[in-house]
């Protein structure tokens, strides 16, 4: 559990985040933040990830995800596939995992990364990015389709 820091103006367009207009009344603004909450919700469920009673909200840039998820992979891919949104900055993990494990590590891609070169550099090894590679489908569906602000989940050898 814990927030997860994510670049704004990166990311898949879900929906659209509307930080620079004009002002809207409260209850348009609390319509919108819910319409980016079911939007990141229907991401994470089309993912075909493995959870129970999960909760989206949205707020600000902020997702807040409650629920549960049988193991600490499907918990790191979740936060990913909330947080790899543009409009979003942070995620608060609130869910639990039934088989916990080591805490995750992520990595922010930068101009220039490729998964090789981020396997090098995580690894000692740029053959090893099959595994990341692996580690973050069905986020990513082709190794050489990353971009800058991404994160990716970097797993244990």
């Amino acid at each position: 559990m814990g927030l997860f820091s994510f670049i704004k103006e990166a990311g898949e367009k879900l929906f659209g985040h509307k930080d620079d207009a004009p002002e809207v009344s409260p209850e348009e603004k609390t319509r919108l933040n819910q319409v980016a909450a079911q939007a990141i919700f229907d991401r994470i469920n089309s993912l075909g990830l493995k959870w129970s009673n999960l909760m989206v909200s949205y707020k600000s840039g902020q997702v807040t995800i409650t629920g549960s998820t049988p193991d600490q992979e499907n918990r790191e891919k979740i936060i990913l596939a909330a947080g790899n949104v543009q409009g979003v900055d942070n995620v608060d993990d609130q869910l639990t995992v039934e088989a916990p494990a080591a805490e995750p590590r992520f990595y922010t891609v930068v101009k220039g990364d490729t998964l090789s070169k981020i396997a090098a550099s995580q690894y000692g090894s740029a053959s090893k990015y099959p595994v990341i590679f692996e580690a973050n489908k069905p986020m990513l569906k082709d190794p050489d389709k990353i971009y800058p602000g991404q994160n990716l989940r970097i797993p244990p050898l």
